[in-house]
């Protein structure tokens, strides 16, 4: 009389994992795509606060470029906490935006794979870009806003200006 063994044989153990492995590669690719569009979607977003943030700032304060000098300004002014019950908001330290945004403007601080590039406004207006910090991995395109509030895109290089808005 044979004996009757429980469990699985080891083929039956190697198709399961196989079809395992073929949802996976079907799968993880959908996911990454999904993480950049994701991410591009909040690197536009952030552009747009940032926009709304210049728009109060400069109708607010009475300053000599009529937009703050840098993100700190439209933040805590680079004071952890300041931007509390209790505080009085000033051109140093606006608090209009959050603290992930004011400090997006590295690598190590990038907001949902972006870097933010604020430089100084001229007497034209202010200009910000919002770079993926890992092409191709973090995101694929590249943002821009200005003082017109045109968000524009570019998909090889640093957006400008005169790239196609979004």
């Amino acid at each position: 009389m044979r004996n009757k063994q429980k469990g699985f044989s080891l083929i039956e153990l190697l198709i399961v994992v196989a079809i395992i492995l073929i949802i996976a590669a079907i799968a993880i690719p959908n996911l990454i795509r999904s993480k950049m569009a994701a991410n591009e979607a909040s690197a536009v977003a952030t552009l747009r606060t940032l926009n709304t943030a210049e728009v109060v700032y400069s109708s607010t304060y009475n300053v000599a470029n009529t937009f703050a000098n840098s993100l700190q300004s439209l933040g805590d002014g680079g004071t952890a906490g300041l931007c509390t019950a209790g505080f009085a908001p000033n051109s140093t330290a606006a608090c209009l935006i959050d603290v992930a945004i004011e400090n997006a403007t590295t690598v190590t601080n990038a907001k949902s794979g972006y870097v933010l590039t604020y430089p100084a406004p001229g007497a034209n207006g202010y200009s910000i870009n919002n770079d993926a910090s890992q092409q191709g991995t973090t995101g694929t395109r590249h943002f821009f806003t200005n003082q017109t509030l045109v968000i524009t895109q570019n998909a090889s290089a640093s957006a400008s200006y005169g790239d196609s808005p979004i």
